[in-house]
């Protein structure tokens, strides 16, 4: 049976409680990774029908996957020929909880229509996974996972730097990459690094990718960092950018109030996921 999307029936309140709950769906599927029909209608006071239809809704559009009694995330199949060697697979599963809470606190920083840099990295694809029902979204990626992950998005425009692959990490670099990323301004850049120190700045082991991260920062409106509690502190290789001149910085809850007083006192806005 064929589900309509948006109904001619439905008036624009039904809609956006429609919208509202996708979206809350979808923020406990990111955090728990599996969810039940039963649980979900009772956080959100609706019935279990209700749920099974905003379940498959949420299926057609590629968003989750359903299973009995409930919904899986959908299985990228993109990196099943990396499963038994690639370093951003095993990086992936560290701090995993912590990356997810992560990418829903950046994704709450995102608005309609808006223009958004996402660096390569396991935190920053936790940000691209978790703007799953924001419109009218453009995107600059140097991440090919990023790109394909986003690829079955009709309602996103995806714009990739171009470049050399460098390894693992699914990232492109490189002349024509920087290039690239420094001919589009951008309203957010999302960001992940190896270290943040409020003197030693935002800091990378991968000096190509610092370039390109480097470029994209220079373009953008409000600069936003993301990294688990395990960054801070850390000095990285390779300077990105200076720790004064970022906006946000999103954390987890295991930084410590003395871990993140520095940049408090900076002026600098810390969240923690």
């Amino acid at each position: 049976m064929s589900i309509e999307l948006a109904p001619k029936t439905r008036t624009s309140d039904d809609l956006s409680a429609t919208e509202r709950r996708a979206q809350l769906i979808l923020q406990q599927l990111l955090r728990a990774e599996k969810i039940s029909v039963a649980s979900l209608a009772k956080r959100l006071k609706v019935s279990p029908t209700t749920i099974r239809r905003d379940l498959a809704e949420l299926e057609q559009r590629g968003l989750l996957r359903r299973s009995h009694g409930g919904a899986v995330p959908i299985q990228r199949l993109l990196y099943e020929p990396f499963r038994h060697i690639s370093y951003f697979h095993e990086q992936e599963r560290q701090n995993g909880a912590e990356k997810r809470r992560i990418g829903l606190v950046a994704a709450e920083l995102v608005s309609d229509g808006d223009i958004l840099a996402i660096g390569a990295g396991t935190t920053a694809t936790q940000v691209a996974r978790s703007i799953c029902l924001h419109k009218g979204i453009t995107i600059l990626t140097n991440a090919v996972n990023v790109a394909m992950e986003l690829s079955n998005r009709d309602d996103l425009k995806v714009f990739v730097t171009g470049g050399f692959l460098s390894g693992d990490w699914f990232a492109l670099v490189g002349a024509a990459a920087i290039q690239n990323a420094g001919e589009m301004f951008v309203d957010k850049v999302f960001i992940g690094v190896d270290g943040i120190d409020i003197e030693h700045g935002l800091t990378t082991n991968y000096p190509e990718q610092a370039m390109i991260h480097r470029a994209m920062m220079r373009q953008a409106r409000q600069r936003i960092v993301v990294a688990d509690n395990r960054k801070i502190g850390e000095i990285g290789t390779a300077l990105i950018w200076p720790t004064q001149e970022i906006d946000i910085l999103i954390t987890d809850k295991g930084a410590t109030d003395e871990e993140i007083a520095p940049f408090v006192a900076k002026g600098i806005d810390v969240r923690r996921a």
